[in-house]
């Protein structure tokens, strides 16, 4: 679709040709795909290797301009990259991969933004306890003009209410993309776990989980660039601004749910009340570790209305949407389960967060 009258198209029928073109065996196009300076931006760029690789291990170490990524200077711009997961590319199928890294600086320490690191470490540290993690990604989808996809030009939809999990043109914008995403990221290997359409028209999202340690952060990085690009190719632009729209909207979060094998085990309510109580007395630092911007963006989102806590409080509560900690009814009844920390915004840093949430009710540091 042009952008402008007479300005040049792209057909994406076209590449189709050009994708049942045959591959050598012996060669495999690896996407090295890596988290930029922003700590939310998403960067990636191909490189050819002789075999299908089966581990991180078997793809070497790369390097690209941190200057033209917010990580680095001009006169010293070399970064790392460090193969540590392994994806099937979705995009151009066959042994192609996408091949998810770390990010190290010239003198071979984590750049600021890799914070896969450290969470690999705690999660070393607690493999014991074998804690599991689901997050539950929102997003919103916007046209080029950063309007939210099918919302009138020139006004407002309704009041929410009918688009919540809707159906029907008039209810919800862009399944087309949900749903070629959701078959994408099966065919990649991600664990993707359901979707839904949200409360705020054109918001939309998408779970990944249950993922035992840092395999969390892998699934939930490696999705979120699949959804980048597969709204790339239907030209709609995914934006995961926790406060898209000011106002009587919805905003958009990253609710984990967390357990471990005490919490999932016979009597686990205890265990579950007593990381409620440790994760009560570090509520600033969660708060901190909860967005990339260290609780300026989630500020504009937990306001204690629409479905939040406030971010100056603490809360927890059975069944309770408006609280920093929810108890489903399900695990109170059944005396064992998970808990629900609605507070992560929707463009957190899965690491962070997982790691946080160790660091407190598992390592009680």
């Amino acid at each position: 679709m042009a952008l402008t009258p007479g300005a040049p198209q792209t057909n994406k029928s076209l590449l189709e040709k050009y994708l049942t073109l045959d591959q050598p065996d012996d060669q495999v196009m690896a996407e090295y795909v890596w988290i930029d300076g922003t700590g939310e931006g998403i960067r990636s760029k191909c490189r050819t290797l002789d075999s299908e690789p089966k581990k991180p291990d078997d793809c070497p170490v790369w390097n690209f301009d941190g200057s033209s990524t917010y990580q680095a200077e001009g006169s010293n711009s070399d970064m790392y990259l460090h193969p540590c997961a392994i994806f099937r590319d979705p995009f151009r199928g066959g042994k192609n991969k996408l091949v998810l890294c770390e990010v190290f600086k010239f003198n071979h320490k984590p750049a600021e933004t890799n914070r896969r690191k450290t969470c690999n470490e705690v999660m070393k540290q607690a493999k014991d306890t074998h804690p599991w993690f689901g997050i539950e990604q929102e997003y919103t989808l916007l046209d080029y003009d950063g309007h939210p996809f099918g919302w009138p030009k020139n006004g407002f939809p309704g009041p929410q209410g009918p688009y919540y999990c809707g159906v029907g043109a008039n209810k919800v914008y862009g399944r087309d993309i949900v749903e070629a995403h959701y078959r994408a990221c099966l065919y990649a290997g991600v664990k993707i776990s359901g979707c839904n359409a949200e409360v705020m028209p054109a918001q939309w999202e998408y779970q990944v989980g249950p993922c035992e340690g840092i395999e969390m952060g892998d699934h939930l990085w490696i999705s979120r660039y699949i959804m980048h690009r597969v709204a790339e190719e239907f030209g709609v632009v995914v934006t995961l601004d926790p406060k898209p729209m000011e106002g009587d909207w919805n905003g958009a979060g990253a609710h984990c749910n967390y357990s471990t094998q005490a919490m999932r085990s016979a009597g686990g309510i205890k265990a579950i009340e007593d990381a409620i109580e440790k994760l009560s007395k570090h509520h600033v630092r969660h708060i901190k570790a909860y967005d990339p911007r260290e609780g300026k963006d989630n500020e504009r989102r937990l306001t204690g209305h629409h479905e939040t806590s406030s971010i100056h409080d603490f809360s927890a509560g059975v069944a309770n949407r408006g609280a920093s900690i929810r108890i489903p009814r399900q695990v109170a009844e059944d005396g064992l389960g998970y808990l629900e920390d609605r507070r992560p915004s929707s463009n957190c840093d899965p690491y962070a967060v997982t790691e946080v949430l160790v660091r407190t009710t598992v390592l009680s540091e």
